[in-house]
């Protein structure tokens, strides 16, 4: 299961506490949130898509979704999300728990600037009930990221 290898890769890190698991699930953003107890942008949710048929992983605020336009400008290609049935054998996690841990190795993980916002942020820890909590300066201490970009624009409700 992806959670054991997110405990395990805290526990490697001298951090067992990190994760954080719910009995109500954490699946979307609005689910995490309402099991946090806590506004939505603060929910870092891990997108999965391809650029150049190569997966990769993208952290933005909850409240967020890919700017197409911002995308391709980064990454000159557009989004392409991963199918998902194939997630889980690309990234190394399924989907409702993916997340920026104990990922599949050539797997880069970008985070977006809409996390800035932010004093404290929970990305999801490998399956659907789970979260890690990190202080925003804390993030690329255990995200080990390809770095920033500015790809995101808020939701429309």
């Amino acid at each position: 299961m992806a959670i054991e290898k997110v405990k395990k890769y805290f526990e490697e890190l001298g951090e067992p506490e990190r994760v954080l698991e719910f009995e109500e699930s954490t699946a979307t953003s609005e689910m995490a949130a309402h099991a946090l107890n806590c506004e939505v942008g603060r929910i870092a949710k891990t997108i999965s898509v391809f650029v150049d048929k190569k997966p990769i992983l993208i952290l933005l605020g909850g409240d967020m979704k890919i700017d197409n336009k911002k995308f391709k400008a980064r990454f000159s290609s557009r989004p392409k999300m991963i199918p998902v049935d194939e997630v889980e054998s690309l990234v190394g996690h399924a989907v409702g728990g993916v997340c920026p841990f104990a990922v599949n190795p050539g797997v880069p993980i970008y985070l977006d600037d809409s996390l800035k916002r932010f004093d404290t942020v929970y990305p999801a820890a490998g399956n659907d009930k789970s979260t890690v909590r990190l202080k925003i300066d804390e993030v690329e201490k255990y995200i080990k990221s390809a770095g920033w970009v500015d790809v995101a624009k808020v939701k429309e409700s």
